[in-house]
């Protein structure tokens, strides 16, 4: 027998996949603990519905991600941060201070856990960080960090 699965079942598939089975263990197993559906034509349909709403939403986030990322690419961001006179800052610049000054000086609302930075910036200067805006879409900004 024919069932489309509702959820990730171990050794069998993947949620929304239609599998072959024993009718035995579909009739007996899988349908009465919720685990998968029968495959009639409505729930085919049905499942390729999903498939075409996944397809749309995820074309719809890969295209916002590259417009971002023509927005962003190449571009430095300016963060004025209390300083020593040695270039050591009095506390740091996280992802979080950076998510903001994109805000403020591009008008782009990016999520701070998306920002890769290793280690939070201690001192003063130019660096390089890589804002990853999609499964394989990312942009480089470079974060100025001034005495200020």
């Amino acid at each position: 027998m024919k069932v489309i699965l509702k959820i990730d079942v171990k050794n069998l598939g993947k949620k929304d996949q239609m599998v072959e089975v024993s009718d035995g263990y579909g009739r007996n197993y899988l349908i009465p603990r919720g685990l998968a559906m029968e495959a009639t034509a409505a729930n085919i349909n049905t499942m390729k519905d999903r498939e075409n709403a996944r397809a749309n939403r995820q074309k719809r986030e890969e295209d916002a991600a590259l417009s971002f990322k023509e927005k962003l690419d190449g571009k430095t961001v300016d963060i004025k941060a209390k300083a020593g006179e040695n270039g050591k800052l009095f506390g740091a610049v996280a992802a979080k201070d950076i998510s903001e000054a994109i805000e403020k000086q591009f008008r782009l609302s990016i999520d701070k856990k998306k920002i890769q930075l290793e280690e939070p910036i201690k001192s003063v200067g130019v660096r390089d960080v890589v804002i990853k805006l999609h499964t394989g879409i990312s942009a480089t900004v470079k974060v100025a960090v001034t005495a200020g």
